[in-house]
């Protein structure tokens, strides 16, 4: 756990923010079927449990004070609502302040549910199940043993790293 901790820290401070300048259109389609859901009556506009309900459910951490800063802020016509371009204007905004190597860490710690700095075979069959995957034990080893670099028969933080920068998503 503490060395975990250690290279999330290190990783942060050596790690220059990406800042990302728009949306891909997976995330376009994400966001506007998010606001598709709570807009049921078809207004064209959300409230502000909505949108905490929506920054959650796409993966941000929001308190109750930063909603309602968001509130403020977005809700130009101070209706308690938020029009769909202010909502896509948050959202883009939102999403481009993300930091791709605090994801990681965060998706690291899906798998890592005891904290131990590893994914074990086990760890990755039970999130595989979770995901409805169905990867026979073979498979899931093979894809364990094509990252483990140091031959642990597991998958560290560097390992995953290494993996997750292969991806578009990094």
């Amino acid at each position: 756990m503490a060395s975990f901790k250690k290279q999330q820290q290190k990783t942060q401070v050596t790690q220059k923010k990406k800042v990302k300048s728009e949306l891909t259109d997976d995330q376009k389609q994400e966001i506007k079927e998010a606001f598709d859901l709570f807009d049921t009556d078809r207004s064209g506009a959300i409230d502000c449990h909505e949108i905490k309900v929506i920054l959650r459910a796409l993966g941000f951490e929001v308190k109750k004070q930063e909603v309602q800063a968001l509130m403020k802020e977005y809700d130009r016509d101070e209706t308690g609502r938020i029009e769909y371009s202010d909502y896509i204007e948050l959202m883009t905004r939102k999403y481009c302040e993300r930091d791709p190597q605090d994801e990681i860490f965060r998706a690291f710690k899906l798998f890592d549910d005891d904290n131990s700095g590893k994914i074990t075979l086990r760890k990755l069959k039970k999130v595989s199940k979770e995901l409805g995957e169905t990867l026979s034990d073979q498979e899931l080893q093979a894809m364990i043993d094509e990252f483990d670099k140091d031959g642990d028969g597991q998958i560290n933080i560097d390992e995953f790293l290494s993996i997750m920068k292969q991806t578009t998503i990094y």
